[in-house]
């Protein structure tokens, strides 16, 4: 028995699916969690109260949906799949959750937090995202928020074990992913979580990743959109020295390359995945001055 007081997470799981005829779709990466545990520490990791807003990326069949509503002040469930939508609308009696048939990608944070519904209170203004994500859309999704005018104080998303690891990378293991996130927050591993915590399992490992998002990045960056057009670049042939990587991204003489990098305090023969954060502020400033 769980905490409710009903069967296990595994076995309300098979109850729900055969009760609405559902089969988890290929197409959308559905894996339903079925771990209690699991399921507790998303709960803990988010740390809620009820004067939280959260926005659920993928709520599935609502079960963890209905955990966050009893913590939170409200609840909205972004879900891209019609009949789960449907059905949600229809079995999570809770008057602080809000229902969404969208793609999250084409959401605007700040639109959702004045006015879903016409009982939802207009004075929000923060909030915070839980998401078990596909792991197709993990990037995109992670990049929408990060990236929105109106961005989360916190995030707890589920993710593929490896993309967790890159996510966290530190100098020396970075990705663009990596500096995506870090860029605009400070992720953690919270825990690993097995195949078996879902039905039906995936093909590989997961992960509960906390990203606590800054107030305000924590390099100085006057470009945010040229700023990342130059981390592109550097990471555009990957296993190269910077030196060769930035000349082809960035369609500029290596040469040049090499002397902004001399300048930043760069050595030119180091790879793009040993860069910090705070190196590439520095080249950013100094290829700023000769990109006006």
């Amino acid at each position: 028995m769980d905490k409710t007081g009903s069967t296990s997470l595994l076995a309300r799981t098979k109850k729900f699916l055969r009760k609405y005829d559902i089969r988890a779709r290929k197409g959308l990466a559905q894996h339903f969690l079925v771990d209690d545990a699991v399921l507790d520490k998303i709960l803990e990791t988010a740390d809620l109260s009820r004067d939280d807003t959260v926005i659920e990326v993928g709520p599935g069949l609502g079960f963890m949906t209905a955990e966050l509503a009893r913590r939170a002040g409200w609840v909205i469930a972004i879900e891209l799949d019609n009949r789960l939508a449907s059905i949600l609308q229809e079995t999570l009696p809770y008057e602080n959750i809000i229902v969404l048939n969208e793609d999250v990608l084409g959401t605007d944070p700040a639109r959702l937090l004045k006015g879903s519904a016409p009982h939802f209170p207009p004075q929000l203004s923060s909030y915070k995202v839980v998401a078990n994500l596909p792991y197709y859309i993990t990037s995109p999704v992670l990049r929408h928020f990060l990236e929105a005018k109106v961005k989360p104080e916190v995030m707890v998303v589920m993710v593929q074990r490896e993309v967790a690891e890159v996510i966290c990378a530190k100098a020396g293991q970075r990705s663009l992913l990596s500096i995506a996130v870090q860029f605009y927050g400070r992720p953690s591993i919270v825990a690993e979580i097995p195949a078996a915590s879902f039905y039906p399992p995936p093909e590989v490992d997961s992960a509960v990743v906390r990203i606590d998002v800054y107030k305000k990045p924590p390099v100085p960056v006057t470009d945010t959109e040229g700023f990342f057009r130059l981390v592109r670049a550097g990471f555009s042939a990957a296993r190269k020295q910077v030196a060769n990587s930035l000349a082809q991204g960035l369609g500029l003489p290596k040469a040049e390359v090499q002397e902004l990098l001399q300048k930043s305090g760069i050595d030119p023969s180091r790879r793009a995945e040993t860069f910090t954060l705070e190196e590439w502020a520095a080249l950013f400033r100094e290829y700023s001055l000769v990109a006006k």
